[in-house]
């Protein structure tokens, strides 16, 4: 709900449980006044408080005593009294870069707009929500700011983006225009953030913050394995359960930034959206540019209550289409089986094995196309190799739905290999600088999504091997991020759009692709999770989580990547030991338990596993299969950290209440060790819990205050799962 009082000239953007106040002062400044816990009150005046702070702080407007620089804003400018970080700078033809912008006018209405060309939250009905479209004017430059929030009705969070409209004559260049901006009184604050690289990536690390700036960004064409577009504000006392947390999310997969800057006088900015570092945007009469979409969400119920709230919105109101609430297939993928060296009679007896032993789905990897035997050649060339696959994909797919199992293809469309048969026809279709060394990773170039016909030619390719055969599913990889970046289609004075414009021309190709093949369930990966953002999510409902597939670095991705991201969004396999990416040796239990926190799958030749190893599989589907919509459906709590702790522990509940898993990992075995019990949360204190298999029920107040009886377990990497059944 927003309500505007004309009295105080106070808009009031009300969730269930938050308030997020902004005013119109009298000088048609918009002044920030609160976002927290819900309050009553619609007139805050005495919140903005003024004094004389010393002569390097300008008086605006001339007003005595008032200073922007000491004022909450709800979106500054650059360049007249407020020196702090600017969340828009532009650039006139007049070589001037100052900006004032005022109030100007508002619009209140049910339902949420989409976002042109942009991947965003939605309603599915109007009355889901109510969205305040805030009209600012700098009017000397006839610039207009629309800054555009929505509230939701059955999610406590806010949604931003601004648009920016040039109603003059002259050209406008922006140099920067963040999708959020909010100033807090005080500074008594940690940064989370999600941090890592390649195989490690969404490890969670906090400091408190200090005096000047400090941020996480991207620089690479991709959100990135560095950084996830998403930060969180935590008072020093925060924990899972209790304390303030403020989170930052930014709807977009490509370069960002997500600032905080401590100013003189203790106060706190935060601001995220797109990054300005080698930005810049020609904006012509009457033209506009829209930002992505920047989702807040304050909970006073520490880091769980943050996190529900953006699993479920996410879950319910991010991720689209018919497979945003099935079930999702388990999954054999054959690429640490046999990477690129296989035929279709290889494939099919990995499927055969497949079947028997439960799996729903298999998935053929990276090789089956072109000339591909290495990573050396042919991206982009989207034909089948029947030297591989004899008879073509349409005969294999038949062969393996015959025997019961869906089939699932591996694609890398945005890419081209420099030796390919598409490179050889357009080496201009590459992002490149002429002159400059095309410098290749993986052995591969990055085609020009900016460009309409590269984003035509990948659209028609992908459709026509879609149309071919039978496919279900698609896993979409991405595996470089950019360098010397510019577009052979694009004028001088544009080039700095190009990472921009590669992402708008993605999510044209995915919103294409996707429409057109409603029925296969995507899957997003770059080099694991290198992508995974809520930008794609938006096309693809799920993300291969990390190429690094080791039972115990995955308990700190998975863990991290829960902060925000839907249980159904992660992707999760067991894989071979000794493991492939840090050659480490766990038990299949352990790797199994691990994986049943997403959607779960294998990585491995089953072929060469022994008898006792496939019944270990078989046991671990059947058990998955039974909690599988408890798993990725239901409410997740973190119950013990890898990041703190030797032992890990999480949980899932139903959203019935009526089932609950718990699993619990311990990484180094200690001699002698103490007796551990495992307090669990989120229980009905009056309901009785039946544990699988242990013919034992305990009170939902005991397994919450007394908790549960941790077995001794045996030697390094050992674990154990419940299931527990409400009575």
């Amino acid at each position: 709900m927003i309500i505007y009082n004309k009295e105080s000239k106070t808009f009031n953007l009300s969730t269930k449980k938050t308030s997020y106040i902004i005013k119109i002062l009298d000088t048609n400044h918009i002044a920030h006044i609160y976002w927290g816990s819900k309050i009553k009150s619609q007139n805050l005046d005495y919140v903005i408080r003024r004094r004389n702070w010393g002569s390097f702080l300008t008086n605006t407007d001339n007003i005595e005593n008032f200073m922007l620089e000491a004022t909450p804003q709800e979106y500054p400018g650059y360049g007249s009294t407020d020196l702090r970080s600017p969340a828009i700078e532009l650039l006139f033809e007049d070589g001037s870069s100052a900006t004032d912008f005022r109030y100007k006018s508002h619009n209140i209405y049910n339902g949420k707009n989409k976002l042109k060309n942009l991947p965003a939250t939605y309603v599915e009905s109007d009355d889901e929500a109510t969205t305040l479209e805030l009209n600012l004017i700098d009017s000397l430059k006839n610039i207009e700011v629309t800054l555009v929030y929505t509230v939701f009705r059955d999610f406590d969070a806010i949604t931003r983006s601004v648009r920016v409209k040039n109603n003059s004559k002259d050209d406008l260049r922006i140099n920067r225009v963040l999708s959020a901006n909010v100033d807090f009184k005080d500074s008594d604050y940690e940064l989370l953030q999600l941090s890592g690289a390649w195989a490690r990536e969404r490890h969670i690390i906090r400091n408190k913050i200090r005096s000047g700036s400090q941020s996480i960004e991207s620089r690479r064409g991709a959100s990135s394995h560095a950084q996830n577009p998403f930060i969180a504000l935590v008072r020093e006392n925060t924990t899972e359960n209790y304390g303030e947390v403020y989170g930052f999310s930014l709807v977009y997969s490509g370069n960002f930034l997500a600032n905080v800057e401590v100013d003189m006088y203790e106060n706190t900015r935060v601001q995220i959206g797109l990054n300005p570092f080698d930005f810049s945007w020609l904006l012509k009469e009457n033209e506009e540019f829209i930002t992505p979409e920047a989702v807040l969400v304050y909970s006073n119920k520490g880091l769980t209550g943050m996190s529900h709230i953006y699993q479920c919105l996410y879950g319910k109101r991010l991720l689209r289409g018919e497979h945003r609430d099935k079930i999702r297939p388990v999954l054999i993928n054959n690429w640490e089986a046999t990477y690129f060296d296989f035929n279709e009679t290889k494939i099919k007896e990995i499927a055969y094995e497949a079947k028997k032993l439960g799996i729903e789905l298999f998935v053929l990897d990276d090789g089956w196309f072109g000339e591909r035997n290495s990573d050396e050649s042919s991206l982009g060339d989207w034909f089948v190799n029947e030297t591989k696959i004899k008879g073509g994909l349409k005969k294999l797919a038949d062969e393996i739905n015959d025997m019961g199992l869906e089939f699932g293809l591996w694609f890398e469309p945005e890419m081209v290999s420099p030796v390919s048969e598409l490179y050889k026809s357009h080496p201009d279709w590459c992002i490149h600088i002429p002159g400059r060394n095309k410098s290749e990773a993986r052995n591969q170039l990055i085609l020009d999504l900016s460009r309409k016909d590269v984003c035509d030619y990948i659209i028609e390719k992908i459709s026509d091997i879609l149309n071919s055969a039978k496919i279900s599913y698609v896993k979409w990889d991405m595996n470089r991020n950019m360098s010397e970046i510019g577009s052979a289609k694009l004028p001088k004075e544009r080039q700095k759009e190009v990472a921009h414009r590669y992402m708008l021309g993605l999510y044209r190709v995915l919103e294409e692709i996707t429409s057109r093949f409603p029925n296969v369930l995507f899957e997003s990966c770059s080099g694991g999770g290198g992508r995974f953002d809520p930008g794609m999510l938006y096309y693809m409902p799920q993300t291969w989580t990390s190429d690094n597939t080791d039972a115990i670095e995955r308990l700190k991705i998975q863990f991290g990547t829960s902060l925000v991201y839907p249980n159904a969004s992660m992707g999760c396999h067991v894989s071979d030991v000794p493991n492939h990416q840090v050659d480490r040796i766990t038990p299949i239990e352990t790797r199994g338990i691990v994986a049943m926190s997403g959607n779960f799958g294998y990585e491995l030749d089953i072929t060469k596993l022994s008898d006792l190893e496939k019944d270990a599989i078989r046991k671990q589907i059947d058990i998955y299969k039974e909690i599988r919509e408890t798993i990725q459906f239901g409410d997740f709590y973190r119950l013990l950290s890898p990041f703190e702790n030797n032992d890990t522990a999480w949980m899932f509940v139903s959203k019935d209440k009526k089932e609950i898993v718990v699993s619990f990992v311990r990484t180094l075995a200690k001699p002698n060790p103490k007796f551990v019990s495992l307090k669990l949360v989120g229980l009905d204190e009056d309901s009785s819990y039946e544990i699988k298999g242990e013919n034992l029920v305990l009170g939902g107040d005991e397994l919450m205050n007394i908790g549960l009886n941790v077995p001794e377990l045996k030697g390094d990497y050992d674990s154990k799962m419940w299931i527990l059944k409400r009575l």
